[in-house]
Parts: structure tokens; C-alpha cells; sequence
């Protein structure tokens, strides 16, 4: 009886202990019962990244491109916008019955900073008939300015202001002849007097015809959709590289407000210009010692009119127009090239003579008595 008693207490013991032994890993995974303790490792314990699709990294790389666009924009801007100003014109008038001395507001426009030396440059139909000229620069110091030179034909001038030479910052210049369509270009201006205004776009065509403010032609016009609205003349047109390609002048609009259509006037007429204007005040163009006639019907080339006494041209044998005492008129010779230039009215002639100088010597292609001959002569200083 003792044995008996013994041995079944040694067999309860035993199945105490079989059955805590396999209740981790049988009995409780079969019930869904979780173990007081866990025997799982630490990396069993960490969850698993989730699986992520590549629309997010895209989008992030996109908006990181589209910032640092922006970016560029926004240096653009900053390094360039201390160079331009906002002119504004005004007329003095005497009041009739007063006679009290009173200032008129005229127009405002645009200009930038050239030199150090405080000339600033603008369009020429911004301050064209006014009195008073104001220059307020990008710091809003406003200073007089006093008028230096104009080219009517370029619709360009130059005005001067005494400001001290740290608060001036000149625009750093660029060219125009290797231009693009399509390039990116930025404006900055002075549209309806709201001041620092910045508009984007690109080069849409090159080489236009614009007409100047005498009539002549501004050839090689740089056309934009950059947004160019009244105010905006006189403004700089800026390539990504922050320097100057052409001067804003004009919009082509029946509303008068911008169409998209812009015309700004390259860099490469700019910077022969304003040297000559801040020089002499004018453009001085060599001479050929003639005066030249309004173009005839049927006649392609620059007539001759007058001969200037003791010129090269009358030493060349050039023949003026001659009118009889009955008043029947004989045109004088007819200038139909300049070296390889083709000559077909005044303007081609004056603007093919920009470029050469005062000294150099050039072969004139004539038609004189309906034969052309070839003469050759040295351009002189103007008179």
C-alpha cells in the first residue's frame, strides 16, 4: 500500500511537469494563447518596414527640382533688381494768371544703372518733352536728374544723377548676337508705377523690325513674352545669367496692356550707344561729307543731295541732285552699297555706315547715269 501510494505521486509529478513543458509549444499556438514569457528573438520583435511604392520619391525629387527653380528665379532677382530704377517725368508750367511756377506730372518708366559714375539709361520716348526728370533707385532714395545725351533713333538716352557711388550698382551687360528662341529671359520694370515688378518667359523671335521714335528702323529687336506693360520702357531684359541681352522699349497690343508680344532693343545696339551718348551727348556717326534727299518712287538706294564743300565725297567726284532754272530736277548719284552692304534706302545707309569709323575707308557701289561704277572714299568726322 505504502509503494502504491508512492508511485502515483511520482506519476502525478511527472505529468505536472510533461504537460508545463509542452504547453509553449503546442497547447497554446493550438488555442491561440500566448505564453507568460516570449521566446521570440529581438529581431522577431521588431516590425518590418512597410513597402513603399516610388510615387512619393518621385514627387519629392520633383519638388526639389521646382525649388531650386524657383531659387534661381528669386537670385536672379535679387542680384539684379538694386540695378534698376523707376523714372519719373514731370513739365513746368507758369500759371496764367498767377504766374506761379507749378510742376505736372508727365509719365514714369524705367532705367537701370550703367556705370559708377551715376548715368543711368532709359528709353528716349520716356523722357521725350519733359522738363524735370526724378530717378528713385532700389533702395527708394530719390535723386534729380539732369539729361546727358538722347538718341531718338535708338530710343535711348542717358541721365545722370549725383549719388554716392555705394548706394549705385551698375547691371552687369551682356550680348545679344548669339541669342536663341526659347531662351529664358526675366524683365524688370515699373508697369503702371508699381515699382521692382518682375516677369519671366523666353525669347520668342529674333532679328525684328521695330520703328524708333524718328521713324527709323531698329533693326535686330529682340521680341518676349516676358510681360512688358506700360512703365515697363526703359527696363532691362535679363538671360539666366543675370546680365543685361536688351533694353524693354515697347509691346505690340490692342488693348495696350501686354499681349505677350515684346520688343526689347538688343545689347549689341546698347553698348555702342550709351558710350557714344555719355561721349558726345548724340551718336556720331561717321561721314561720307553729303546730304542725303527723301527717297524717290522707283528709286532702291540713298540719293545724294548735296555735296559738302571740300569734303572727301567732292573730292571723290560725287555728284550731287541739280535742279535747272526751268525747275526740272537731275538726281544726283545713287548709293546702292557699301562694301558688301546692299544699299536700298537712307536708313540701310546709316546704318551700315555704324559700323565703321571716322578714318577707315569704304567702297561705294553707284548708279549714276543708269550705269553703276565703284568709288572709293575715307569717312570723315561729322560736321
Amino acid at each position: 500500500m505504502k509503494y502504491i501510494k508512492a508511485f502515483g505521486l511520482l506519476f502525478i509529478l511527472g505529468l505536472g511537469v510533461f504537460l508545463g513543458l509542452s504547453w509553449n509549444d503546442k497547447i497554446a499556438p493550438r488555442f491561440n494563447l500566448k505564453p507568460s514569457k516570449s521566446t521570440t528573438s529581438d529581431s522577431e520583435k521588431t516590425p518590418k518596414p512597410a513597402v513603399l511604392t516610388n510615387s512619393k520619391p518621385e514627387t519629392s525629387n520633383f519638388a526639389k527640382a521646382l525649388n531650386n527653380t524657383e531659387e534661381a528665379i528669386i537670385d536672379l532677382f535679387e542680384s539684379t533688381a538694386p540695378s534698376v530704377c523707376f523714372i519719373t517725368t514731370s513739365n513746368v508750367r507758369r500759371d496764367y494768371w498767377t504766374r506761379n511756377v507749378q510742376e505736372i506730372p508727365r509719365g514714369t518708366g524705367s532705367g537701370f544703372v550703367w556705370d559708377k559714375n551715376g548715368n543711368i539709361v532709359t528709353n528716349y520716348h520716356v523722357i521725350k518733352g519733359a522738363d524735370k526728370a526724378q530717378v528713385t533707385l532700389a533702395d527708394q532714395t530719390t535723386w534729380e536728374a539732369s539729361l546727358v545725351g538722347v538718341a531718338p533713333e535708338k530710343d535711348l538716352a542717358v541721365l545722370k544723377i549725383n549719388a554716392p557711388q555705394k548706394v549705385l550698382k551698375p547691371i552687369k551687360t551682356g550680348n545679344s548676337n548669339q541669342l536663341r528662341v526659347g531662351q529664358f529671359v526675366m524683365a524688370i520694370g515699373n508697369p503702371f508705377g508699381l515699382d521692382q515688378t518682375l516677369t519671366t518667359g523666353v525669347i520668342s523671335a529674333l532679328d525684328r523690325e521695330i520703328q524708333s521714335q524718328t521713324g527709323a528702323p531698329i533693326r535686330g529687336a529682340i521680341q518676349t513674352d516676358a510681360a512688358i506693360n506700360p512703365g515697363n520702357s526703359g527696363g532691362p531684359l535679363i538671360n539666366s545669367s543675370g546680365k543685361l541681352i536688351g533694353v524693354n522699349t515697347s509691346i505690340y497690343s490692342p488693348s495696350g496692356a501686354s499681349a505677350g508680344i515684346g520688343f526689347s532693343i538688343p545689347a549689341s545696339e546698347v553698348n555702342w550707344v550709351i558710350p557714344e551718348l555719355i561721349k558726345y551727348g548724340k551718336i556720331k556717326r561717321p561721314s561720307l561729307g553729303i546730304e542725303l534727299a527723301k527717297s524717290f518712287r522707283g528709286v532702291n538706294g540713298a540719293i545724294v543731295y548735296h555735296v559738302y564743300e571740300g569734303s572727301n565725297a567732292e573730292k571723290a567726284g560725287i555728284r550731287p541732285t541739280m535742279v535747272d532754272r526751268y525747275g526740272r530736277v537731275y538726281l544726283g548719284d545713287v548709293i546702292v552699297g557699301v562694301n558688301d552692304t546692299e544699299i536700298k534706302s537712307n536708313d540701310d545707309l546709316q546704318l551700315a555706315l555704324e559700323n565703321y569709323k571716322a578714318g577707315d575707308s569704304v567702297k561705294l557701289a553707284i548708279i549714276r547715269s543708269n550705269e553703276e561704277i565703284t568709288v572709293n572714299i575715307k569717312l570723315e568726322e561729322p560736321k
